[in-house]
């Protein structure tokens, strides 16, 4: 099962690949009347929201820079600017997450976890819970980035 919903993630993270690498620049950071964020600030996000869920709650250490996770956690918003270095780090960072993850959970890595009640009232507990989790939120954000993309034509 878990699998499987990794294997769904990685379609969506080419997906967003696919946004974040045909997309210009000034429309990544555009941020809509109406939006609170916008398109880079929702890849990025995914990205980050994914490494705590399932690193930082398992006690495992992010393999996204603290700097990311500082700038695109939860409670987060985008200021308008990313250097192009920043955009082909996390671009780098969608398809290479959740290579990652497949390999650390085939090899046993996630041994506990720390119960997480998410924002949308789900509680996590275990990292089983977290892959599960991620994918229904990697969804939502999906969703706002083909909204963000129809709103800026």
């Amino acid at each position: 099962m878990v699998e499987n919903l990794l294997e769904i993630t990685l379609q969506n993270r080419k997906n967003l690949h696919k946004v974040l690498t045909n997309t210009p620049k000034e429309k990544l950071l555009a941020i809509p009347e109406g939006f609170n964020n916008n398109i880079f600030w929702n890849i990025a996000h995914t990205v980050v929201t994914q490494q705590l869920l399932c690193y930082k709650f398992s006690g495992l250490q992010m393999r996204v820079p603290k700097e990311l996770v500082d700038k695109f956690m939860k409670g987060t918003v985008p200021d308008g600017t990313a250097s192009d270095e920043e955009i082909i780090m996390v671009a780098d960072f969608l398809i290479s997450t959740v290579e990652w993850i497949k390999e650390d959970y085939d090899t046993q890595l996630f041994k506990e976890y720390k119960e997480y009640t998410t924002s949308a009232k789900f509680t996590l507990r275990k990292v089983e819970d977290a892959i599960g989790f991620n994918l229904f939120h990697e969804g939502l954000h999906a969703n706002t980035i083909t909204l963000l993309l129809k709103h800026l034509g």
